[in-house]
């Protein structure tokens, strides 16, 4: 069964359906999203079909846009679609309503206002005292993994189909080591750790003195660099190795 149902009207919300379909798919699983262009077999009873998606749904999503509430009725021009009893945008969410699946209205844009109860049908009232989400085409991503965000909270259902990935945080939070610094596989040079840690040397090639008292000059070599440590009263210096080339080798 389709755990989310689009409804929507095609004059202000097809296009915007589609999206929703394909962020909440890749979420949930298409199969788990009902959008009824993609989700009727060919042959089966319209009406039938969606009235019982419906019914077998946890969340029905009004998308409402400008259209939504004035849309007209395709067979009386002179009438609103939504004073049809027959409108399907509206059996749809009479259907959902009765059979206590959760609907949540989706203002479309960010200028569009919240329904008004005495706009509505009378069985459609409800709708304006539902909590509504919006969406805007400037941020559908952000938009739709904020809703996405909440129905997991809600619906255990959607919870358990949740193939969100882990957010970048909770990654770090995981790769952190708990103590200490871990060196595998690495040596030789100097390197700069991020953080506190500072500078340190790795992979020393004979003794290095930290004491009071004369050092006794080691020296580390890399690639291109030697480190020699002088005595206390004369530094640390850093000069280029003597680099052989390939040409100089074959002479």
């Amino acid at each position: 069964m389709e755990e989310v149902f689009l409804n929507y009207r095609t004059k202000d919300g097809k296009e915007v359906a589609y999206i929703f379909d394909e962020k909440l798919s890749a979420r949930f699983g298409s199969e788990n999203v009902f959008r009824a262009t993609k989700s009727i077999d060919a042959g089966a009873d319209y009406g039938e079909t969606m009235l019982g998606r419906v019914r077998r749904s946890s969340v029905l999503l009004a998308l409402i846009g400008d259209a939504w509430l004035d849309a007209p009725d395709r067979k009386r021009p002179g009438r609103r679609a939504l004073n049809d009893p027959q409108d399907w945008v509206r059996r749809e969410i009479e259907e959902a309503f009765a059979h206590g699946v959760l609907v949540v209205p989706v203002l479309l844009g960010r200028g569009m206002e919240q329904l008004e109860p005495r706009r509505l049908p009378k069985s459609l009232a409800a709708l304006a005292e539902c909590q509504y989400e919006r969406f805007s085409l400037r941020s559908p991503d952000t938009d739709i993994k904020r809703l996405g965000d909440r129905l997991v909270r809600q619906v255990p259902t959607l919870a358990a189909l949740d193939r969100k990935p882990p957010t970048r945080k909770d990654a770090d939070a995981t790769d952190q080591p708990t103590g200490g610094v871990h060196n595998t596989g690495q040596s030789g040079g100097i390197n700069t750790l991020n953080g506190t840690l500072g500078t340190f040397i790795q992979d020393s090639h004979g003794p290095l003195h930290t004491g009071s008292g004369p050092q006794h000059a080691p020296q580390f070599q890399g690639e291109n660099t030697n480190y020699i440590a002088r005595d206390n009263h004369g530094g640390v210096h850093f000069g280029p190795a003597q680099r052989r080339d390939k040409d100089e080798d074959e002479r």
